[in-house]
């Protein structure tokens, strides 16, 4: 638990966000409210009153940006309008969680430990906290819907990265200390932190994996903003960029380099159009994982010595995350279309109660809680706007938006890799998703409209 600033930094959330709603545009405040509370607010720190999910880091900015938007802007956020093929999803998405409330009433022993059946009570709260961290999918589809969107949103990524670099420089000297000295307390193993004789900066997101995926997104948009040869007033873009693939280099995380690397390089040596193809690739990975590691056709012996053959360190990490990954889809298969629900039971203890593995991964999470057609409904509102993105890229001609589509696309397609090894998903990049969504369907529109 955090402390007083906690408990006060949470409380004082809603009214800054109010302050930008009133004087910023929307976009704008959208963006602040949601990603800055990922950046700033505390972690593990909740207001938690009785019936509705905890107030804390991930709801409380979707909340806040909520209000925003009705009662200051007083926009109409028409979420579920013209969803099209999408609907069927949020459909899904709703109702998964009540049949698997209703197919695992059932108390269980797992293990050493007496787990609680599921009730439909379970079932209504799971709902309603699962649209409060993925609502601003639905906000970034509603609100952002044009070329300028889409660019202040690369732009704000930018200036949010390089802000965050100054508490993450200090770290990286000082180690993970920023948290513990304003809020009270350390929110993770402070060992897993420590790389290379040196740290991984954390700052106030929990984790210094999410510092790096962070930071490689900002980097990405820095490079796009590079190649698309938007002018800047102040710091030329190809500095920027160099100057945050430093600071990634300094969060020391192979798979965000890897991806804040790899996408430097495709952006600057690949067409847009191979952009989206890269993208939709790593979309169809994702959805495919699950059954390629139920046939057991993921290379695993493969990467393992190919991470040995990098850092012993990295390898011994990715033996540990697939063997728990293994134990535990063999635990999921037992209740394969609509999961074990909450409460733990999705996780494998051992005679004495204690937990045998670890859930690393978001689809493996998912998976396990609510089964294949949870996974599909989750993970298919992130492939769906990639997807659609694809589409749209067709009827662009200007070179700029063209690479800001395809940059985009190809950012949410590493969101989706990043959840088989990381469970990094939260409400800012749901955000990042709806954007691509939005900008996505109002270039068809458009087109559609201009035939008429």
């Amino acid at each position: 638990m955090g402390n007083g600033v906690a408990y006060t930094a949470l409380i004082v959330w809603p009214l800054i966000a109010i302050y930008l709603y009133k004087t910023r545009t929307i976009q704008q405040a959208t963006l602040w409210t949601i990603v800055g509370g990922f950046m700033f607010l505390p972690v593990r720190t909740a207001i938690d009153f009785p019936m509705i999910p905890p107030l804390e880091k991930n709801t409380i900015p979707v909340i806040s940006a909520l209000f925003g938007c009705w009662l200051v802007n007083k926009h109409n956020l028409r979420y579920f309008s013209d969803l099209r093929g999408v609907k069927y999803l949020v459909i899904l998405l709703i109702t998964v969680p009540f049949i698997t409330a209703a197919l695992n009433s059932d108390a269980v022993y797992n293990g050493g430990r007496f787990l609680p059946g599921i009730s439909y009570y379970d079932g209504i709260s799971t709902v309603v906290n699962q649209f409060l961290i993925i609502m601003p999918f639905f906000i970034g589809r509603s609100l952002f819907k044009t070329y300028a969107h889409q660019l202040l949103m690369f732009r704000f990524l930018v200036a949010a990265g390089l802000l965050y670099s100054i508490p993450m420089l200090l770290e990286v000297r000082l180690s993970p200390q920023l948290h513990v000295w304003v809020y009270g307390f350390f929110p993770h193993s402070f060992l897993q932190q420590m790389r290379f004789d040196g740290f991984r900066p954390v700052v106030f997101m929990g984790h210094g994996l999410l510092v790096s995926f962070f930071t490689a997104i900002a980097l990405i948009s820095a490079v796009t903003l590079w190649e698309s040869k938007v002018k800047s007033k102040k710091i030329p873009a190809s500095m920027v960029s160099y100057y945050l693939l430093v600071i990634l280099l300094l969060c020391k995380s192979l798979a965000s380099l890897l991806y804040g690397a790899g996408s430097f390089l495709i952006i600057k040596i690949i067409k847009p159009n191979g952009q989206h193809k890269i993208a939709v690739a790593l979309v169809c990975l994702a959805m495919l994982y699950p059954i390629m590691s139920i046939t057991k056709t993921v290379p695993q012996d493969t990467l393992v010595n190919i991470a040995v053959s990098m850092d012993d360190e990295r390898a011994e990490s990715l033996i540990f995350r697939f063997d728990n990954e293994n134990t535990l889809l063999e635990h999921g298969r037992e209740r394969f279309f609509f999961g074990w629900g909450g409460w733990g039971r999705n996780r494998v203890f051992d005679e004495n109660g204690g937990e045998k593995t670890v859930t690393d991964g978001r689809w493996i999470i998912t998976f396990g809680q609510f089964g294949i057609f949870g996974f599909i409904a989750e993970f298919g509102l992130l492939a769906v706007a990639v997807l659609r993105a694809k589409k749209a890229s067709k009827l662009l001609k200007d070179r700029s938006e063209q690479l800001l589509l395809s940059s985009h696309a190809l950012i949410v397609g590493l969101i989706m890799l990043d959840q088989l090894p990381n469970a990094s998903l939260s409400p800012w990049l749901w955000l990042i998703t709806g954007i691509l969504l939005g900008r996505s369907e109002e270039i068809i529109l458009s087109n559609k409209r201009s035939r008429i």
